[in-house]
């Protein structure tokens, strides 16, 4: 059994903006349930305080480049045993709007000044300076926000071992010089071994050169960002750190009881691999909650993300409008919210076919669940894809992707051979031809209820659970060891 400290910016259902909320969640559960001893740290935000109903202060720290103790709070994650620490500083964290930035897209002033004060608090508790008697063998940080962490901890004697997880390189947390100033950092950070780059100061730099260990969320995205279409000018150091042993990638997996087909209480009606009727139940309850025509023989489509030129949402409406010009039987239904031009087109697409598109800006859990359950097929077209989770629950529920050959989509979906082999359908090129190519694949084997049904099954039986995943990590807390 080891010790292991999580520190994340975002843990479901407390705070999330994305994946990285879900696998911080489901990870150290399914980690606890391996044996392993697991505690996660968190920023204390107004909603995490307002969801959470017994919580306790037990320490108080003074860290530096901040006036006022901050003080540990613990409680726990709910639906499980793990224990949770929240790090509460209501100037950095108690405000309304998400973890990073204004309900109007903008990001926080300040976000340099918080993070820091983050990593320096994980720092504390992992070198067990606020008193809790706790110390871990492993601290595990995750993305941009926690990236100081690695660098503050690197030269202290004793120190546990340090794993770092890049969810999505996209995000760097890249500041200025004045900034790393203000942070009361140590000047020995800024060079180009260390936080600099390209005279900013990253955060993530700091998790990719101090860490013992760096892994991403798919062995294929892994191997990417080596490279300088996906690398964002890190590659040269990814690749360094590739050649030391020190960078893999391991697929995310996904909560199987949370989103679980025939024991889900969001969905219209639950069914398995082996009682795929009551699928159709459930496409039918979608259709006539977006007004859309209750046609069984209708190609239905899932789209559920941020809208952001990432996520391939242009490459979407693109193809739905070619395909519903041209009078094709095809539905979309669309969930998310983004860049206002992506979500005024997707209003357009919506007024132009109001029986073929149904829109709904925003995020709703209960709501992901039902598409997930009710569409034949599910869009994934991303220009890059770390993980996705998306594709995971849509194998689990039977709901074939559609996806670009790119990062953990590669890893997680089989391409379908027209036989009825495979688990959903790929494509190479991010262009609104390929992906039409890929949905007329798509209605080809659709139509031929034999192939469609064997596929399906073929999806819900794959092993998408953190079981096998969370040994990987067990394993490679093992090696770094």
């Amino acid at each position: 059994m080891r010790k292991i400290l999580f520190a994340s910016s975002e843990v479901y259902p407390l705070m999330k903006t994305g994946g990285l909320a879900d696998v911080s969640a489901s990870l150290p559960i399914a980690l606890a349930e391996h044996g392993q001893e697991v505690r996660i740290v968190m920023p204390a935000y107004r909603q995490c305080l307002t969801a959470l109903d017994d919580v306790t202060v037990v320490a108080s720290i003074k860290l530096d480049g901040y006036v006022l103790p901050v003080d540990i709070l613990q409680s726990t994650l709910p639906h499980s045993d793990v224990t949770l620490w929240l790090v509460n500083s209501p100037y950095h964290f108690d405000r309304d709007g998400g973890p990073y930035g204004e309900d109007n897209g903008d990001d926080w002033e300040d976000n340099a000044a918080r993070f820091a004060l983050f990593s320096r608090a994980i720092v504390a508790l992992a070198m067990d300076e606020v008193g809790l008697d706790w110390r871990p063998d492993v601290l595990h940080c995750n993305d941009w926000q926690t990236g100081l962490a690695p660098a503050l901890i690197a030269d202290i004697p004793d120190r546990p071992l340090v794993v770092y997880t890049i969810h999505n390189l996209a995000y760097q947390g890249l500041f200025s010089r004045a900034e790393f100033e203000s942070l009361s950092l140590s000047e020995s950070l800024w060079q180009m071994d260390g936080l600099e780059f390209y005279d900013q100061m990253s955060f993530m730099k700091g998790g990719l050169v101090y860490a013992d260990q760096i892994t991403t969320v798919s062995p294929r995205y892994a191997e990417e960002i080596c490279t300088p279409e996906y690398g964002y000018g890190l590659e040269g150091l990814l690749q360094y750190r590739s050649d030391q042993g020190r960078l893999c990638g391991i697929l995310n997996g996904i909560d199987t009881t949370e989103w679980d087909p025939e024991h889900d209480p969001l969905i219209k009606q639950a069914y398995s691999a082996d009682k795929l009727m009551g699928k159709a139940i459930n496409k039918s309850a979608l259709q006539a909650a977006f007004k859309l025509p209750e046609e069984s023989d209708t190609l239905l489509l899932g789209f559920i993300s941020r809208l952001v030129e990432q996520k391939g949402i242009d490459l979407t409406i693109a193809a739905m409008r070619t395909l519903l010009d041209r009078g094709k039987a095809v539905q979309l239904i669309c969930l998310g919210s983004g860049h206002a031009d992506f979500e005024r087109d997707l209003q357009v697409l919506r007024a132009r076919f109001p029986d073929k598109v149904g829109v709904k800006i925003g995020y709703d859990e209960t709501l992901a669940h039902q598409i997930e359950a009710g569409v034949d097929a599910f869009l994934m077209p991303s220009r890059f894809e770390p993980c996705g989770l998306n594709q995971l629950y849509s194998l689990r529920y039977g709901t074939l992707p559609i996806v670009r050959e790119t990062g953990g989509l590669a890893d997680s979906v089989v391409n379908a051979d027209g036989q009825g082999r495979g688990t959903g359908f790929q494509f190479e090129e991010a262009s609104t031809s390929s992906l039409l190519a890929a949905i007329r694949r798509a209605r080809v084997a659709f139509d031929q209820a034999d192939v469609w049904q064997q596929m399906q099954i073929s999806a819900m039986k794959q092993d998408v659970s953190w079981q096998k995943r969370a040994e990987q990590y067990i394993d490679l807390y093992q090696n770094v060891v």
